[in-house]
């Protein structure tokens, strides 16, 4: 061996010996040395796939997609609640404490329950009803037909005591005082429209109609939690398995952006 091949390291037929310093890209495959150039370009980092693929960006929802969401989610519950605290309060309720839910069919007591009313009218001795009281009592005793009105005045008659009654819209009182028979009870809560929808429906329909609508907004709330849990679930189980791919990705970078050399 000659001075110049031992200095050049080159053998008399023009190869090189020793250790050659070999392109960081020389043996990535094709994906991903596209996607390095490009991460070089932008000067954005690149995340590739286990197979060495480019990995494409997650699609996001929009903004309109996600208030939409929210607002479904909401008007659901809300009408979950309602629903509920309907049944509680005019079906339950009432048969508990032994109460009696009406309809207001005329304009008598308007404002207080405009017609569609429904109030609930719960039992009470006749000797604690006061002049204010907004009572319900049978037009005829023995009778269904049943009107309510408040009182105005109670009555000292040799037949006992009386109520005097007259309607919040009607100018005049009621031309007949009511006796103790007549009386169904004092009014004690009500809502108004209500009574557009349960009047026609008897007592036996409403309660089956509650039962069946109980058991229906429960298994939607049911549904609706999985629902909610699933998706909730997977989209950890998704952030976990991005968090993993750029960790790999991000190994994959450094080992090919490392130098090799390879001896012949």
């Amino acid at each position: 061996m000659n001075v110049a091949e031992s200095l050049t390291g080159e053998s008399p037929g023009g190869e090189t010996l020793g250790r050659e310093a070999a392109s960081p890209e020389a043996d990535e495959p094709a994906p991903t040395r596209r996607a390095a150039r490009a991460a070089r370009a932008t000067g954005s980092p690149r995340a590739t796939s286990a197979s060495g693929t480019e990995k494409r960006p997650e699609k996001r929802p929009s903004v309109i997609g996600r208030i939409g969401s929210i607002l479904l989610k909401s008007v659901s519950w809300i009408v979950l609640i309602v629903c509920g605290a309907l049944i509680i309060g005019f079906v339950l309720v009432p048969r508990v404490t032994g109460s009696t839910p009406y309809t207001v069919l005329t304009g008598s007591m308007r404002p207080t329950m405009p017609p569609g009313t429904t109030v609930v009218v719960k039992p009470i001795d006749f000797a604690d009803i006061t002049v204010g009281d907004v009572i319900t009592y049978q037009i005829r005793s023995g009778e269904p037909d049943v009107v309510t009105h408040r009182v105005i005045g109670v009555n000292v008659t040799p037949d006992g005591v009386r109520l005097e009654t007259q309607g919040d819209a009607n100018p005049i009182p009621d031309q007949e005082l009511v006796r103790e028979e007549q009386v169904r009870g004092k009014a004690w809560y009500w809502l108004p429209v209500i009574g557009y929808v349960t009047n026609g429906v008897t007592s036996d329909a409403r309660t089956w109609l509650a039962q069946g609508l109980g058991v229906g907004l429960i298994g939607y709330a049911v549904v609706t939690l999985v629902v909610v849990a699933v998706r909730g679930k997977k989209k950890r189980g998704g952030d976990g398995a991005s968090a993993s791919t750029e960790d790999s990705a991000e190994s994959t970078d450094e080992n090919a952006n490392s130098p090799r050399t390879s001896i012949r």
